[in-house]
Order: structure tokens, then sequence, then C-alpha cells
């Protein structure tokens, strides 16, 4: 997959099929649009292209409104198109200015102009330009005075698998990774560095890597303990994670990310590490002493290895 960041640096395709919009999570509702995406362009020897936006709009629009939490940053945005096959992702720099568009401006200088689709695919309900004034019909209306055909992928088509972000999030912030990961297709992932802690999980015989996450805005799933696949510069480990305040060791109200290695032993400082959340273990308590909390921990990780095992 060709990755662009500019309308000016988008290359000349033959035949470019589109779609366009935020795709955060790239989740199962998504690929039925992407699947199809990609049927077309086969269809016609073309290009399959994906136009998305960074920052988020709701970032730029509402930047008082911290309420938006993403399912993924822009490089995890990447991966996952790239895995679902896509031939071209065009990246636009969403500001202010850009936000001022009408929808036929869109249309012209995005659509036509920088990209020359000849199809475009959207899903039901898909509006953009200012104020979200475009949709299906504008897009129909312009389609044969600038030389392209669209199709909105129907209602029934996305709602046979009953996805939305808005699920996914929900799910996320209950805890249920069971459900997130059925509705994503693939385990919830979080990327970070590995910082230096204050070293506590070594003195009871459970290290732990304190990871400080990349990208601003990524939705952290509900506290608790969870198993974990990891993939680090050292390789692919099982792991155990710890989210939340750390209450039987600490009074401190700063919520931290912690991975224990199962089956690892060395230095991980400033590595670069890959976690994929695979199930919820139990909710994050305080326990009366540090010995009751190692006793938890050695069943934790039991618990961690069965659901790793399937």
């Amino acid at each position: 997959m060709q990755v662009h960041y500019s309308l000016e640096s988008f290359p000349k395709l033959s035949f470019p099929v589109v779609t366009t919009g935020t795709f955060d999570g790239v989740h199962l509702g998504h690929q039925t649009i992407l699947n199809r995406l990609q049927e077309l362009a086969r269809k016609y020897n073309g290009q399959s292209v994906v136009i998305t936006f960074h920052p988020h709009p709701r970032q730029v629009l509402r930047p008082d409104d911290h309420s938006l939490q993403l399912l993924t940053t822009l490089p995890e945005k990447i991966a996952r198109l790239e895995v679902s096959g896509i031939d071209h992702l065009l990246v636009i720099p969403f500001n202010k200015e850009f936000a001022e568009l009408s929808s036929q401006d869109f249309i012209r200088q995005v659509i036509v102009e920088a990209v020359n689709t000849r199809k475009l695919v959207i899903g039901y309900d898909h509006h953009f330009g200012k104020n979200r004034e475009g949709s299906f019909e504008h897009l129909r209306q312009f389609g044969p005075q600038y030389g392209f055909e669209v199709e909105e992928i129907p209602a029934q088509d996305i709602d046979q698998v009953a996805v939305s972000s808005t699920k996914i999030r929900e799910a996320l912030s209950r805890g249920d990774i069971h459900t997130a990961n059925r509705y994503l297709g693939y385990a919830y992932p979080f990327n970070g560095k590995v910082v230096r802690g204050k070293q506590l999980g070594r003195t009871i015989g459970f290290p732990t890597a304190n990871l400080e996450l990349e990208g601003l805005g990524k939705l952290i799933p509900a506290n608790g303990v969870y198993a974990v696949m990891v993939n680090s510069g050292s390789g692919i480990f099982n792991g155990m994670m710890n989210i939340g305040f750390r209450p039987t060791v600490s009074d401190e109200k700063v919520r931290s990310i912690e991975v224990h290695l199962l089956d690892f032993e060395g230095d991980l400082y400033e590595q670069n590490m890959k976690v994929k959340l695979i199930a919820r273990i139990r909710d994050e308590k305080r326990f009366a002493s540090v010995d009751e909390l190692r006793d938890q921990l050695k069943l934790d990780r039991v618990q961690a290895l069965k659901y790793l095992s399937v």
C-alpha cells in the first residue's frame, strides 16, 4: 500500500475506485465498504483508494471537547488498512481551512482534481463538506458532471454485522474485550514505549514494563487485569497487563499501564512495544497486603495462560 500525505503528492492513476471517511478502528463494518472497494477495483482493473483525515475532524472542530477517544492512532490505522489490501491511502491534513470547504468544493478539489475518481463507494448516510452538508444525493447529482459514478453500500449490508465504532468504544470502556475484539475483527492494540517506573513489581517477583502510549486520544479500556500478547524488540511474548492506579502499592491518582511478560527476563527500557488485548481477567482491586497481591498475581498468571493458549 502506498501512503500519500497531501493532495499534491497523489499520483495519476488509471482507474481510481475511491472511498472516504475517518475509518477509526477499521472494524468489520468498515471492512464491508473496503471489500466492495476492492471488488470494483478488480472488476475495472483499477486501483483501490481510501481517503482519510488526520487529525480526526472532531479534534480540530471541537478542540476543547476531550470526550473523543480513538480506537486507532494514525500508524495503527495505516497498518490495518494495509492488512486490508488497499492499494493507495491518502491522508489529508485536516485543519480549520479544510473544514470550510463546501461539499461541492470537496468533490471538485479532492474527489475529482486531486484523485481523478472514476467510481466512488460510500457507506449509507455518509456526509461530508462544511457542516456535513454533502450527501449521497449530492454526489449522485454531481457525478455525471465530473465524470464519476457513485455507489452507496445499503444499510442492511453494514447492519448485518451490527458493528459501529461507538459500540466498540462502549465495550472497551466497560472492559468487554471479547465483544470489542469480535466487532473489530482483531485484538485491540496498544503501541508505546517502555519507560522507567518505580520497579515495585520486581520486589514481589512480577517485574512490569511501564508503557507510555503513542498518540493522543487513544481509548484506554476499563481498569483491570488483562491477558495480552506482546511484540517488542526482544520478540513475541505472552503477558498480563494491569490498567489502573495500583491501589495496593501506591496512593497516587495517576492511571498507569503496566505489562508483565510471562516468559521473559531482561531489560525492555526504551523499547517500542506492541500489546494486543486478548481477554480481561478481573477488576483492579486493593489487597490487604503485598503478600495477598502476590498470591493473586500467581492466580492471574495461570488464568492468563489459559486465555492465551486458546
